[in-house]
């Protein structure tokens, strides 16, 4: 069994430096890559609430490559929209590496992209638990066929907007570093 991908808030600034970019380029560098590679992206973010969608979309050219963006903070609407199985909503939770997994694939193959990504976390201040403390996010990735979710211990803050804000940094990131794969 493969170990899960554990990242905090120093991954962004260690990939932004491997990639010769600073914090605020990375909607650009994505967006760049994928006009160039005539990639499709779409997003499905919980704790986010549209941030991923709203930074790419604010990229000119954007339209060449974003297909669509669902904000499912429901598990109703991760099941019913994104087919994220119930069964799986019951057993590990909404903020769980399983359920990021079926919201990058569901919005994926709901949008008919090569990219899905996905958020779904505890943006807090308040919702936390031993379990699933403020902080923690799961960031899903779906490229072709192959599939991941990334679990972000993002825990230097409990301020709300820096998770949003340090989620949507980081599932972008993943993104860029697949689709450099390609």
């Amino acid at each position: 069994m493969e170990t899960e991908r554990i990242i905090n808030e120093d991954f962004i600034s260690e990939k932004c430096s491997g990639y010769g970019i600073s914090e605020s380029e990375i909607q650009y560098a994505l967006v760049k890559i994928l006009i160039s590679k005539g990639i499709k992206i779409s997003t499905a973010e919980s704790c986010t609430g549209g941030l991923v969608s709203k930074k790419i979309t604010e990229i000119s050219g954007a339209s060449e490559i974003f297909e669509c963006g669902v904000c499912s903070y429901s598990n109703e609407i991760k099941h019913r929209i994104l087919s994220v199985e119930n069964s799986v909503l019951e057993k590990f939770g909404a903020v769980s590496n399983q359920t990021a997994c079926q919201m990058a694939k569901g919005i994926k193959e709901l949008s008919n992209a090569q990219v899905g990504i996905s958020t779904t976390g505890v943006a807090g201040p308040t919702g936390g638990t031993k379990e699933k403390p403020v902080g923690l996010v799961y960031m899903g990735v779906c490229v072709n066929d192959r599939v991941f979710a990334v679990k972000g211990e993002f825990y230097k803050t409990t301020a709300r907007e820096n998770i949003r804000e340090t989620a949507a940094k980081a599932v972008m990131l993943l993104a860029l570093e697949e689709i450099l794969k390609l």
